[in-house]
């Protein structure tokens, strides 16, 4: 069985593109309809000794494996096993405050506090600037999502 299961309008999603810094997620249990949303990224940021001086490099993340990081969903996934869950990326971010908007966002319109039976998450937590979404529209392109609209740079679901 493949582990990486995420998908992208409803696509297979292998690799992402070197301009996306991580997403925002929604991973369902297909058994009880419960649901989590949480924001991933692709690369981690690393260092290393390279003759005396420290070098810095990006790494991939365990993004493919990643099944949040709720307790209760995580029992859940060991309880009744990979299978059981659809990993959907709602939102491609082009960086961390990208990711963190876009994940409050997405929890704040759904409710998810108000509906512990239909949602894991037990936090909203975000700092986000204003710096760093305008800065990012300024730029780059459009970030993608699942949606496709967009409205003066920033997508919107």
């Amino acid at each position: 069985m493949n582990v990486n299961n995420w998908t992208y309008n409803d696509t297979p999603f292998e690799e992402p593109d070197p301009q996306h810094y991580g997403f925002v997620y929604l991973i369902t249990n297909n058994l009880t309809g419960k649901m989590y949303i949480g924001k991933k990224v692709f690369w981690f940021k690393k260092t290393k000794q390279v003759n005396k001086k420290k070098k810095k490099y990006l790494a991939p993340s365990d993004w493919k494996e990643y099944y949040g990081s709720s307790p209760a969903l995580n029992k859940d996934v060991a309880l009744h096993g990979v299978e059981n869950f659809k990993r959907e990326i709602l939102h491609l971010c082009a960086n961390k405050g990208l990711a963190s908007y876009y994940e409050t966002l997405e929890q704040f319109q759904r409710e998810v506090l108000f509906n512990p039976e239909q949602y894991y998450n037990d936090w909203i937590i975000v700092r986000v600037h204003r710096k760093h979404v305008l800065n990012e529209i300024a730029k780059r392109n459009p970030i993608q999502s699942s949606d496709k609209s967009t409205v003066e740079g920033v997508t919107q679901r």
